[in-house]
């Protein structure tokens, strides 16, 4: 009778206990003495007896057809058992069964393992207070809505990988002033400093070098000016990823998905999605995120033990520029056009971009020419809904926005305009 390794396990006890063989066959529930004989004699588990097959117990159903599957894929690698048996069955007609299908995946399985190329990763290690991991991931699938509207926006995330604190706020696009935006309000939050900021390889923080430059690889990207002037400000070291190698910002991307899908159980809790303002929205944000880092303290207090205390004050949230108002009166900043009073065509404006709201920040604009308004106020009312003064103005991006979104929105305070 076959009996299991717990069975012999507790006969062979039951034997070092006195029993005879015939009372530990019983004891174990086997019929026979003769089982609990001949294993005292072998003295080796049922599983130790067993030799492993090294035949086929059935005829291989894919022989004849293998070494052309197998030259499909070595042409197409990403082919998929299923595609492949499919085809077999539309050329050999009912010699393939459907139940034959697990057969063909078990062996495209190996011979992916003796014959694929995957791509090999080291382990990372994280050192407390090191680094502090950046990105922005976008927010659209959870279908937050702002006064009934949709809001499509992205989550400025950053975390420090060696106790998975997180911070983020919520921005228009993964510019320069959302860097700053998230960056600042991070530290600002955590109220010490590591040693280096890490972002993939967005265009608000790197660049393609240019020819001459390029001394280490023509791959590599250099950082922008404004961007390392932001880490010096805080005396963060730059840092990005190697190209083609996501896996390297790895725990702010994983932490990106487990975010959201607490905001996600957040929002079905709360019993809507809509919400009065960003403000609002962004301290429902706040709120999850100080409940996730709840349990990260411990480690957090081991990094911030390492890291120095925050002592820079906040870099402003406006850049300055110097643009040139285009021939047919708009004026570009960055990717985005701007409609400016016809007056100015083909000057120069110093401008300073902002995040804040336009019902908030009306710009001015003065031809220095003439020392007066472009724009009466009864005209700025009408296009905007807005009640200026006829000292401010404000400059219209085009195509027309939603006035309420405030990233990526350039509100332009002219300085001087010279010719």
């Amino acid at each position: 009778m076959t009996a299991t390794d717990a069975q012999v396990r507790l006969l062979m006890r039951e034997r070092t206990r006195g029993k005879t063989q015939q009372q530990a066959a019983v004891k174990v529930n086997l019929r026979s003495r003769k089982t609990v004989q001949k294993y005292e004699q072998l003295g080796q588990l049922p599983s130790e007896l067993k030799e492993a097959c090294s035949y086929r117990t059935r005829p291989d159903p894919f022989e004849k057809d293998w070494t052309e599957i197998e030259a499909k894929l070595a042409a197409a690698p990403e082919l998929e058992a299923t595609a492949i048996f499919g085809w077999l069955c539309e050329r050999d007609g009912i010699q393939y069964q459907e139940g034959q299908l697990r057969t063909l995946q078990r062996r495209v399985s190996n011979w992916r393992v003796l014959n694929g190329n995957p791509t090999l990763t080291l382990d990372q290690i994280h050192h407390p207070g090191e680094v502090l991991q950046s990105d922005g991931t976008c927010m659209n699938e959870l279908e937050v809505t702002l006064q009934g509207e949709p809001f499509d926006h992205i989550l400025f995330h950053s975390v420090l990988p060696y106790s998975n604190w997180e911070w983020g706020r919520v921005v228009q696009s993964e510019s320069l002033l959302s860097i700053r935006l998230g960056l600042q309000s991070a530290l600002l939050k955590l109220g010490y400093v590591p040693q280096a900021h890490q972002t993939d390889h967005t265009t608000a923080a790197t660049h393609k070098r240019g020819a001459a430059d390029r001394q280490k690889s023509p791959r590599e990207r250099g950082y922008n000016e404004e961007y390392l002037q932001l880490l010096a400000h805080y005396g963060l070291e730059a840092r990005t990823i190697h190209l083609s190698s996501p896996n390297e910002n790895g725990d702010v991307e994983s932490s990106n998905g487990g975010l959201k899908r607490a905001v996600r159980q957040h929002l079905l809790l709360r019993g809507s999605r809509d919400f009065e303002s960003i403000a609002a929205y962004e301290i429902f944000l706040f709120d999850i995120m100080e409940k996730r880092n709840v349990a990260r303290q411990v480690k957090l207090d081991e990094e911030i033990a390492a890291m120095r205390p925050l002592t820079a004050k906040p870099w402003p949230q406006m850049r300055e520029l110097n643009v040139r108002v285009g021939q047919n009166g708009i004026l570009r900043v960055g990717s985005n056009g701007y409609s400016v009073p016809s007056g100015l065509k083909g000057k120069r404006a110093t401008i300073l971009a902002s995040t804040a709201d336009v019902a908030q920040a009306l710009s001015l604009l003065l031809d220095q020419d003439q020392g007066q308004n472009l724009w009466d106020e009864k005209t700025i009312t009408e296009l905007t809904g807005v009640m200026t003064t006829p000292q401010c103005i404000p400059v219209l991006a085009l195509p027309r926005v939603n006035l309420t979104l405030y990233d990526q929105l350039f509100l332009v305070e002219a300085e001087h305009v010279a010719a």
